[in-house]
């Protein structure tokens, strides 16, 4: 367990659950768990509402330095933001379950897969938790099923999607925010090289699954020159991809605890502009946003490539779509005594 073996009686709802988690695997840096789920999809939040949402893993290994989910750990309450990458849960998944919370949906609703935490990182490889999940989508029809990803993992599944996408809407959005393989190992450590994610694309349009690249996050003088764009953007079309965003990087508190070391080890001269940018608004403001608009909208035009797709990833509110069920706390008390119990996580 990951405090002690008895968790503390303070904690409620998913830190309690998480605390009581069995210790399924541990490697060097990270170790896994497996964590009590009695709910698997979720709402997104504010204008976000209508799309529910499905993350089969709490954390993610890929250490992505600019990633804006690390402060679903403290849900968990675990502070520091390395944990994200470090602690990894696995949900106990349970198919007739997650069946039954389909057919509770309405026909046509529209879900996502990934939101906060990638599908196909290297948990996924022993738990095959998103392929199960896909086998029960197998059955289903009406739907509209996005996946976001930046892993290769996810041409394992082609045929499957491809089987999905035949009584379902189905789209895959694939995540490439640099070829430059060298700065892509700074941004993203424990993620798949740039030309493997490419090869990805290519196995799954081959296959019949529709596709869009994400370039997302662009980090001002880091990856966000048009020469990169467009290289991006070419590579995405020259194997088969339906559409192309780019969006810039936001930072909330969680995420610069990360991000400001990493910049002042790797581009020490872009950290105070960065502070000054980013301490006061995690979002930019002005000028820069228009201008990735508008060099997006050269590069596309270039290529012929619509820039989005009818459910397209959404760019602004990725904190939104951000969500877990809820946990249900039923409380009765008798004698001045309350009791909390958890339902729906």
């Amino acid at each position: 367990m990951l405090f002690d073996d008895h968790p503390s009686p303070q904690l409620v709802g998913i830190a309690r659950l998480a605390a009581a988690s069995d210790l399924l695997e541990a490697k060097k840096r990270v170790e896994y768990f497996e964590l009590e789920t009695r709910r698997f999809i979720g709402r997104g939040s504010g204008r976000m509402r209508s799309i529910f949402t499905v993350n089969p893993y709490r954390g993610c290994e890929f250490g992505c330095k600019y990633c804006y989910a690390r402060y679903a750990h403290e849900f968990m309450e675990l502070r520091d933001p390395e944990l994200f990458e470090r602690k990894i849960y696995a949900k106990r998944f349970h198919a007739p379950w997650f069946r039954d919370e389909l057919r509770r949906l309405k026909t046509g609703e529209t879900i996502w897969i990934g939101t906060a935490t990638d599908p196909y990182q290297p948990a996924e490889r022993r738990f095959r938790i998103t392929r199960r999940m896909l086998e029960v989508f197998a059955h289903e029809r009406g739907f509209t099923l996005g996946i976001t990803t930046k892993s290769d993992l996810v041409s394992r599944d082609a045929e499957l999607l491809a089987r999905i996408g035949r009584a379902n809407s189905v789209s895959v959005h694939l995540t490439i925010t640099t070829l430059d393989e060298a700065l892509a190992r700074l941004l993203e450590p424990r993620a798949p090289r740039p030309v493997l994610r490419v090869a990805a694309l290519r196995q799954l349009t081959d296959a019949g699954v529709r596709v869009g690249v994400l370039a997302h996050p662009m980090m001002p003088l880091i990856n966000d020159s048009e020469k990169s764009i467009e290289a991006v953007c070419a590579a995405a079309v020259a194997n088969g991809a339906s559409s192309f965003s780019a969006s810039p990087l936001f930072l909330k508190p969680c995420a610069q605890q990360v991000f400001f070391p990493f910049l002042e080890q790797h581009f020490p001269h872009l950290l105070g502009r960065y502070k000054e940018r980013y301490q006061a608004n995690a979002y930019l403001n002005g000028h820069y946003p228009e201008m990735i608009r508008e060099r997006v909208q050269k590069v596309l035009s270039r290529h012929k490539l619509p820039p989005r797709e009818p459910v397209e990833w959404p760019v602004d509110d990725q904190l939104d779509l951000f969500a877990e069920p809820k946990p249900h706390l039923q409380e009765t008390g008798t004698s001045g005594t309350l009791h909390r119990k958890v339902d729906g996580l």
